[in-house]
């Protein structure tokens, strides 16, 4: 409780993710908040372990505004991590493990941590130096964080407006960049989700997605906000996500398409019972092992447009059933424009830059102001991806602006031609990239990954396009691969570039 004998209306408006976990502890005292291993720690507990990690923080040097940083997979000290760098004011930044020793050592020198904690492994190891103080997460943690006593942090926290979460995002001058959430922003954001998925007492995720990820995350902290479960597993693993699911009763995991086929390989002979798992419809084997939901959530597809700058989602399929856009409508905590060339918002019907502002947006990316300015512009956050507003108001997303095919005086978007593409039900995946063509510039390529068993040749793929997008946006050449390159959920379209021979993008 704070003793500042002048408190302010902020004061009284004021609510951290400490202020959450604290209420939790004195509202839920019987209610499990994570499990992980054999780690089972109720609210009231967690709450007193956040503390003490807190005050050992402290103790190092940690304050407003420094850095904490994780180099490890999946763990409940994630989210201890945050509650403690939430306690003091502090920013917390769950790194990706799997990056090269040169990425992660980007990472360290642009974020100048006063301390890290790390898992075991070759990349971490290769770039362990600097002023930092390294803890090894295990045992040196544990003894770390005992050394803290309850109350030593003291009132850190700056307010719910000060950034709380760094999570780094796209390369837009070449190099990654870490966006920063505040309290409020993952507040509101954790509300909305809260609200489209209609979480209720008893509800149980399983963080099977990696939290160094935005999607992963913001389930995490929905499910902390509504007082719920977070069950941790190290890393994504069938099996074990089918014994938790089954052990913990877990109502939501974050999974997808090839996850979940997985999972049902994994169950083929009904081991595990996942009933309890309230999921989205995806193959007759899988809603045959799950309750189906008919949350908005859940009810024809989950997600909608998001960003890690949004804190996760920005527009919700689930609040727009039957909807005539792909992306669904806006949280009922931002507002969404699209906007022009010269900043105007163009008509229904027509293709702009994504642009948002409201509870959810983030603060901007950390020590690149520059990049906030160009961002910031006009007070709207300009997310950097193509839009359309449909008839009925719902949103379209075409896919990033600086991802355009020109083919002759067309504008083709990979993300309607994927999407086409996809529908087509011998495909599992597929991407869309620009190649030169002497004629128009550039022409569409598309590389397909075919389901097993599947048979579709390129000439039927194509024609398949032409059947539901206009004539020029179909590819004019197909190539089959058993796999599409991945960054994080997306297509590396880089890579995919320098595999296929794109190339002559606008702008280039």
């Amino acid at each position: 409780m704070s003793t500042d004998p002048h408190p302010t209306p902020a004061d009284v408006h004021r609510l951290t993710l400490a202020d959450v976990l604290a209420e939790h502890g004195r509202s839920r005292p019987r209610v499990t908040a994570v499990v992980d291993g054999d780690v089972r720690l109720g609210y009231p507990r967690l709450e007193e372990r956040v503390e003490r990690l807190a005050g050992a923080l402290a103790a190092e040097g940690v304050g407003a505004g420094d850095r904490v940083l994780w180099l490890g997979r999946n763990s409940f000290r994630v989210l201890e991590l945050l509650l403690a760098a939430a306690r003091l004011g502090a920013v917390f930044c769950p790194a990706n493990w799997r990056q090269s020793p040169d990425e992660l050592a980007f990472v360290l020198e642009d974020l100048t941590p006063k301390v890290v904690v790390w898992e075991h492994s070759e990349a971490a190891e290769s770039v362990r130096s600097g002023a930092a103080r390294w803890l090894l997460s295990g045992e040196e943690y544990e003894r770390f964080l005992a050394s803290g006593a309850p109350g030593d942090a003291g009132e850190g926290a700056s307010g719910d407006t000060a950034p709380v979460l760094a999570l780094y995002t796209a390369a837009f001058d070449g190099r990654p960049n870490a966006a920063l959430l505040s309290h409020a922003a993952l507040v509101a954001h954790a509300a909305s989700l809260l609200h489209v998925r209609q979480m209720e007492p008893g509800f149980t995720f399983l963080n099977s997605g990696p939290l160094f990820h935005v999607g992963t995350m913001m389930f995490c902290l929905a499910t902390l906000l509504a007082g719920g479960t977070n069950v941790f597993t190290p890393a994504f693993d069938a099996e074990e996500v089918c014994r938790l699911i089954d052990a913990e009763a877990c109502t939501q995991a974050f999974l997808f398409g090839q996850m979940i086929d997985a999972v049902v390989a994994a169950n083929a002979g009904g081991k595990y019972d996942l009933r309890s798992l309230s999921f989205v419809s995806h193959s007759p084997e899988w809603d045959g092992m799950i309750t189906v939901s008919d949350t908005p959530w859940c009810r024809s597809k989950m997600g909608g447009y998001g960003q890690t700058e949004v804190g996760g989602m920005l527009t919700f399929l689930g609040l727009a059933p039957g909807a005539a856009g792909f992306a669904g409508r806006p949280s009922p905590l931002v507002q969404v424009r699209l906007l022009g060339e010269s900043g105007e918002e163009v008509p229904p019907g027509e293709v702009g830059e994504i642009c948002a502002r409201g509870k959810s947006i983030f603060s901007g990316y950390f020590n690149r102001p520059e990049l906030n300015e160009r961002k910031f512009r006009g007070g709207w956050h300009h997310t950097g991806d193509l839009g359309r507003r449909e008839p009925d108001g719902t949103l379209t997303f075409i896919g990033p602006r600086l991802r355009m095919i020109k083919s002759g005086n067309e504008n083709i978007y990979p993300a309607e031609v994927e999407r086409a593409l996809k529908s087509h039900p011998a495909v599992a995946d597929a991407a869309v990239i620009g190649v030169p063509d002497d004629r128009w510039t550039q022409a569409v390529k598309a590389v397909v990954v075919l389901r097993p068993d599947a048979r579709a040749d390129a000439e039927t793929l194509v024609g398949h396009v032409r059947g539901l997008l206009a004539s020029y946006k179909k590819p004019s050449a197909v190539e089959f691969a058993e796999s599409i390159p991945k960054k994080g959920f997306t297509p590396d379209y880089d890579a995919l570039d320098a595999s296929y021979g794109g190339g002559a993008y606008p702008g280039g």
